[in-house]
């Protein structure tokens, strides 16, 4: 069997090979060309060195989207993941019904972020009238409305992540601790979240990247307003490509500034929850 998968496993890796090649590397490969050239279509690109970058960092709607996102990463990774972990603390205790609230909770992140977005847009208005304002008339009411909408769909899929680690402490552990005395809270700081690190290291990931990418959500429930003050980074990169006439190598030369953002952080963040896995 290992000979036969060693000698016919290229077959079966070359249409996946090939595929990443033309969906993923060439694109992103020519992305990073395009963002050094002043261009309408990929056809008829002109080298103009760095003048893009200069033109993406002097935005300065691009530096406030910067801070805008930074600031709701940090907020939202905080929220999903102590309520999740919260959810799932309380899911893994021997109470009836937990399968029915596991799956209620999981329910939200089946649904796409621009159905989402639209549905607690009518939600937020609807309360918001009443106090004569509305979402998109003030930056921080859409901050508050994005947080509320990506914590009710990312917890439910980061609670599942957190449940299965709590499941595969080993139960001897838990049981030596309480009979040494431990109290509840000494339990869960000394014994339960060292133990989870794995896990808390996967949610805290992806909660940061699905922070710094949020796309859909931001374009359906404010679209940037007022006057581009809830524009992430993502969604001020689409509007500089596809709105500004003249800026697309801009545009591209963001989205490369953004992949690089992005990367420092997850490694970052990686290597910070990494470090505490060593420690345990």
């Amino acid at each position: 069997m290992e000979k036969a998968i060693k000698r016919y496993f290229p077959i079966f890796l070359l249409p996946t090979l090939v595929a990443f090649m033309i969906g993923f590397v060439v694109p992103f490969l020519m992305g990073i060309w395009l963002s050094f050239c002043e261009f309408t279509t990929v056809t008829d690109a002109t080298f103009v060195g760095l003048s893009n970058y200069v033109k993406a960092l002097q935005d300065t709607i691009f530096r406030h989207a910067f801070w805008y996102t930074a600031l709701f990463a940090v907020v939202s990774l905080v929220i999903i993941n102590v309520i999740a972990f919260a959810i799932a603390l309380a899911l893994t205790q021997k109470i009836r019904g937990t399968n029915i609230f596991r799956t209620v909770f999981f329910m939200p992140n089946l649904i796409g972020g621009i159905v989402l977005g639209y549905i607690w847009q009518l939600i937020f208005n609807g309360i918001l009238s009443v106090y004569s304002t509305a979402l998109n008339l003030n930056e921080w009411y859409g901050f508050a409305g994005l947080l509320i909408l990506v914590a009710w769909q990312q917890i439910g899929y980061m609670m599942i992540i957190y449940i299965a680690g709590l499941q595969a402490i080993p139960g001897d552990v838990m049981e030596a601790a309480a009979i040494d005395g431990a109290t509840g809270p000494q339990r869960l700081f000394r014994v339960t979240i060292p133990m989870m690190m794995p896990s808390i290291t996967i949610c805290t990931f992806l909660t940061v990247v699905n922070g710094f990418k949020l796309f859909d959500q931001n374009l359906s429930l404010t679209a940037g307003e007022p006057a581009k003050m809830s524009e992430m980074l993502a969604l001020n990169i689409y509007y500089t490509f596809y709105g500004r006439t003249g800026w697309e190598g801009v545009g591209q030369a963001k989205a490369v500034i953004f992949f690089v953002l992005v990367v420092i952080i997850g490694m970052f963040q990686l290597k910070a929850t990494r470090s505490k896995e060593v420690q345990q």
